[in-house]
């Protein structure tokens, strides 16, 4: 579905959002990394989102995936090998730098796809009172999905930035956010995102 007959459709309401950029690091964004990508076009739109939100001094997490040792999740990573390069203290787990983190944005560690499992999410943001969460990361199909579909069922209005999100298979990528905007959330363009606010 393309982002013009998407921006057909209003946005619910926003009062309190909060900006969710989903496992945006190094072993995602670098296709060095056997878990890695070439991406660009959405390394460029979390850039334009996080200076929205960040002139409007609005909440924004980052997550990372990190596994401290090898009992942590660890049918996902039998499943995914590729998945045990993120240690520690590796390069692989760092946010990646064109993002420009500060130590102010809360980085949630999570060893699972979604960003709420097991991880202290949910009571940071309902801390803030937040009500709502844009969402942008890699990868659409995985991370993105998994931490979208639970953010619905903790009772967050969810929208998720279409240039933002990218997956290694376009193909699972357009799949994944159809679905998504059918059942889970709203997927709708950078640029009316950012109008919203």
């Amino acid at each position: 579905m393309a982002s013009k007959d998407l921006d057909q459709i209003q946005l619910g309401s926003l009062q309190k959002p909060a900006l969710l950029v989903v496992d945006m690091i190094n072993g995602f964004t670098d296709p060095e990394c056997p878990l890695g990508t070439h991406c660009p076009g959405v390394i460029a739109a979390n850039c334009q989102l996080l200076a929205a939100f960040r002139q409007k001094s609005l909440p924004i997490f980052f997550t990372t995936v990190v596994y401290h040792n090898d009992q942590q999740a660890r049918v996902f990573r039998a499943k995914v090998p590729a998945l045990n390069v993120l240690k520690v203290d590796s390069h692989w787990v760092k946010v990646d730098s064109r993002l420009g983190r500060s130590v102010s944005e809360p980085l949630i560690e999570k060893q699972w796809a979604s960003a709420f499992y097991q991880t202290d999410l949910d009571w940071q943001l309902k801390s803030l009172s937040v009500d709502s969460l844009i969402i942008t990361g890699l990868t659409t199909s995985g991370c993105v999905r998994a931490s979208a579909v639970d953010a619905l069922q903790h009772n967050y209005q969810v929208v998720i930035a279409e240039e933002g999100v990218g997956d290694r298979n376009l193909q699972a990528h357009k799949a994944n956010l159809f679905d998504l905007n059918a059942k889970y959330a709203d997927v709708r363009s950078l640029t009316h995102v950012v109008a919203s606010l």
